[in-house]
């Protein structure tokens, strides 16, 4: 007999207000779950938000309690959609730009899992962290995006032996998406015309696939691209 699938519950999800992040607020609330969104920006539709610059762990950390504290305590599923990305030889991009992508891409998403592991422990949660294929296959001119999402990688693979048998843990890795996301890149590093991005929707429904997995079956992790992908494999 099939297991049913776990309810979402409440979810938070980082970079909430756009691109994959908005995309997946819209598949939790569609699946019955309720987004918990933090974001430098307000987003669009009417979430419970709590504004938090993802470069700093203690307000990361404190938007994250606080959405917790709102929702009773309770979090039932944590997305840390959350990226950013400074393109260019390494030593022509700014030191402070380039610090900052890890601190937004890996910092900031240990930051998060750190302040909900308590609820999620307690709720037997799950974790969905965005790596990238670039976190799986370097190119260059992105020394900054490749290490903070090789550096997802690693720390979601040892969050899952951790907490294997507390919280559930998958590593998403998303191909390239139409998003704005590459919206203010230098033109040598915009996809062309004839580049087939994936579309956030189709990642976001995985998402919450890997959220809705029965207890004691995980997704531990699931490449999401569109089928030509560039960067893969």
């Amino acid at each position: 007999m099939n297991q049913p699938t776990r309810p979402l519950g409440n979810v938070v999800i980082t970079g909430g207000a756009s691109g994959l992040g908005a995309a997946t607020v819209h598949a939790v609330r569609a699946a019955g779950g309720v987004p918990l969104v933090i974001d430098r920006n307000r987003p669009d539709t009417d979430v419970d938000w709590e504004q938090a610059d993802l470069a700093d762990s203690a307000a990361a950390e404190e938007a994250t309690r606080a959405l917790a504290d709102r929702a009773g305590g309770r979090v039932d599923g944590v997305f840390t959609a959350a990226g950013i990305d400074a393109c260019g030889p390494l030593e022509k991009v700014d030191a402070g730009a380039w610090e900052r992508v890890v601190r937004v891409n890996l910092l900031g998403t240990a930051a998060v899992v750190r302040a909900a592991l308590p609820a999620l422990r307690a709720s037997r949660g799950h974790v969905v962290t965005c790596a990238s294929t670039l976190g799986m296959r370097a190119l260059p001119d992105a020394t900054a995006y490749c290490a903070s999402k090789f550096g997802v990688v690693g720390f979601t693979r040892a969050l899952a032996a951790e907490t294997a048998g507390e919280i559930g843990v998958t590593l998403l890795i998303p191909g390239g998406m139409d998003t704005h996301f590459f919206d203010d890149r230098p033109e040598q590093y915009v996809p062309g015309p004839d580049v087939r991005l994936e579309r956030p929707e189709n990642v976001a429904d995985a998402v919450v696939f890997a959220l809705t997995r029965p207890a004691g079956s995980e997704v531990r992790e699931m490449l999401v691209c569109s089928s030509t992908e560039s960067s893969w494999p």
